[in-house]
């Protein structure tokens, strides 16, 4: 079944989103967005839900070769500033990736929302430019580790992204 996105029907973040699943179902990986998912807190002591933009794993039979990665999208300054005084949702992100990454739009000028050594070093920096995706900054590995079963049942409740769409009907 083919979906189509309209520029007009979803926000700026939405349509990042949109855009960087597919960017990531391009590379072979499964996509996943609006996923609810479990981590244990920063304080180690008790579990709690997180929404990651979008959660992808590589398309592997081998457990531990499937790289769980978390893309957070930020379309404004103020969305990324919030989110990186944050380090309890930044800890949840880690618990349920072996990579964190940080999709940076641009502001209503058309300038990139903020400078890749604003990110923490750990963690990956992606820009878009209004038309396409580029890596900036790798996100540093993790050891990889089997997924809990907590998230196989998250994402066995949801659908990854469609693949193959092109670009051009995302309309971005």
């Amino acid at each position: 079944r083919r979906v189509l996105f309209r520029s007009r029907a979803l926000g700026a973040h939405d349509q990042l989103v949109q855009h960087t699943a597919q960017w990531l179902g391009a590379q072979g990986r499964l996509a996943w967005t609006g996923l609810s998912m479990f981590a244990i807190k920063a304080d180690q002591e008790r579990w709690g839900s997180c929404r990651p933009d979008v959660f992808s794993i590589r398309a592997s039979s081998v457990e531990t070769s499937l790289e769980p990665a978390v893309h957070e999208i930020k379309v404004s300054r103020a969305d990324l500033l919030g989110e990186l005084r944050n380090a309890a949702k930044r800890h949840a992100y880690l618990q349920i990736s072996q990579r964190l990454w940080y999709v940076l739009g641009l502001d209503e000028l058309g300038r990139p929302i903020a400078d890749p050594s604003e990110i923490p070093d750990d963690c990956g920096v992606v820009q878009f430019d209004g038309e396409q995706l580029t890596v900036l900054r790798i996100a540093a590995p993790r050891p990889a580790r089997a997924l809990g079963l907590s998230t196989w049942l998250a994402l066995a409740r949801a659908q990854p992204a469609p693949v193959g769409i092109d670009a051009t009907q995302l309309e971005l």
